[in-house]
């Protein structure tokens, strides 16, 4: 089984990447975001740890966290985001390593992980190769206004905090280039799967 990480900035374009994997090469997927929040959810392995470090008057009427509150409160508290993230990445990459274990065991021929964080928490040594998806930055922020209608301002602040275009391709097996075409996109994908 082969095993990539999927990762690169925001607006880059790394759905379509996934969908594309995902329909088109019968990859099993594994978003690690997503993970991480079913982990949080009331009912999820974190919930009670974090109910613990964020405080009940950060909980929807449902009983879940209010990731808006919690996301305020972790960028605002240096201490709590560090310890917010040593709960929760050390739980994911364990859920992660079962996740490939169960998909080599069923005979899954390609695994696919997707975060923004791949580079940052070592992922690289779990994964066969790390795809950074890129984009040039104006279509990254078309795309950031046109599907998630956001403000120039805060793409401009969510840039600035992540990794440079540089860090990305240093760590980086293979570079897709996502400012074209799907077909474009595609190609490239594919020469690279068939290589």
């Amino acid at each position: 089984m082969k095993v990539i990480g999927v990762t690169g900035g925001v607006g880059a374009g790394k759905s379509t990447v996934l969908d594309y994997l995902e329909k088109e090469q019968n990859a099993r997927l594994l978003k690690l975001d997503d993970e991480a929040r079913r982990m949080q959810e009331k009912g999820g392995i974190l919930y009670d740890a974090m109910v613990s470090l964020v405080g009940r008057n950060r909980l929807l009427a449902n009983g879940n966290l209010d990731r808006r509150a919690v996301a305020e409160a972790m960028y605002s508290d240096e201490a709590l985001k560090r310890a917010i993230e040593a709960l929760v990445h050390p739980a994911v990459r364990k859920r992660t390593e079962e996740a490939i274990r169960d998909a080599a065991g069923e005979g899954i021929s390609l695994f696919v992980i997707e975060s923004a964080l791949l580079i940052e928490e070592n992922y690289d040594e779990i994964c066969d190769e790390l795809w950074y998806i890129y984009a040039i930055e104006p279509v990254r922020r078309e795309r950031l206004k046109a599907s998630r209608h956001y403000s120039d301002a805060l793409i401009d602040s969510i840039l600035k905090r992540q990794l440079s275009d540089e860090v990305f391709r240093r760590h980086a097996d293979v570079v897709i280039n996502n400012s074209g075409t799907p077909e474009d996109t595609r190609r490239q994908i594919e020469m690279r799967l068939n290589s």
